[in-house]
């Protein structure tokens, strides 16, 4: 555990021009910025107030606040959010992550999904008990988002539309075809309903086998929309895809090219 320690005279009104101007969380950049110091002085500096217990080191290079009432700098994130902008931009908050923020969905998932246009090595991320899964996008997909407040920082999200294309065109980021299921479902009952954007959303990204499981799951599940039924089909494309990538295709659906595990058509339309 590391105690929170004291400072003095230059270093103590340094560290509190610092946070002054933190929004989150504090680079070594950030540092260097407000203080007029090359760089490397700013990183030494960060690194000796979070040796200190003044700052908690979220991974290398990156470092919160604590606040002044905790007895130890060991303290999990805040708001794992604003670290994951920090971390990954740009980028924006995807999938089951976004479907919880906007009451599409109850389920709860630790991780949190963040869609980056960036290439890191590793696809999932820990820092300090937060755990980030990480979806690389090109720069074009970078549509559909939403600018929200977390504290002082501003975090992109996918709006609840966007949220819905994601997760039909990779179904592991809303858990499963069955959850994605339920989210469309949700959507389709909210406020958020928009299918003609969605259609454009989906015209957008470019993917075709959106359009076969949108259409497929609607005739099913959402037999009322017969505007958004008929879009998907005009835009069918040649050869089979599957509902869900991570699940047997153990029947075709011939009319919308679509490969579905055994008993999905049979489920309640309720």
């Amino acid at each position: 555990m590391t105690a929170v320690g004291g400072l003095r005279g230059t270093s103590r009104e340094r560290l509190s021009k610092v946070l002054r101007q933190a929004k989150g969380s504090i680079s070594p950049a950030d540092a260097s910025r407000v203080l007029n110091v090359e760089q490397a002085e700013a990183a030494r500096l960060l690194s000796k107030w979070s040796s200190r217990g003044w700052l908690t080191r979220v991974r290398r290079g990156l470092y919160v606040p604590v606040p002044l009432e905790s007895p130890t700098a060991d303290l999990p994130l805040d708001d794992s959010w604003v670290i994951a902008d920090k971390l990954f931009a740009p980028c924006y908050i995807g999938g089951w992550s976004a479907a919880a923020h906007w009451g599409l969905t109850e389920q709860l998932f630790r991780p949190i999904l963040v869609f980056t246009t960036r290439r890191p090595r590793a696809r999932r991320v820990e820092a300090r008990g937060a755990v980030f899964l990480l979806r690389t996008m090109d720069d074009k997909a970078m549509f559909g988002l939403k600018p929200i407040w977390r504290g002082q920082v501003k975090v992109n999200v996918s709006d609840p539309t966007r949220t819905v294309l994601d997760l039909l065109d990779t179904p592991t980021m809303g858990g499963g075809i069955k959850s994605v299921l339920d989210i469309l479902k949700s959507y389709f009952s909210s406020d958020y309903r928009d299918p003609k954007l969605l259609i454009q959303y989906a015209d957008q990204l470019g993917n075709k086998a959106v359009f076969k499981r949108l259409g497929f799951l609607a005739a099913m599940f959402l037999p009322i929309e017969e505007e958004l039924i008929a879009e998907c089909r005009k835009r069918l494309s040649a050869g089979n895809a599957k509902l869900d990538p991570n699940l047997p295709g153990d029947r075709l659906v011939t009319a919308w090219r679509l490969r579905i595990p055994a008993g999905f058509a049979e489920l309640p339309k309720t």
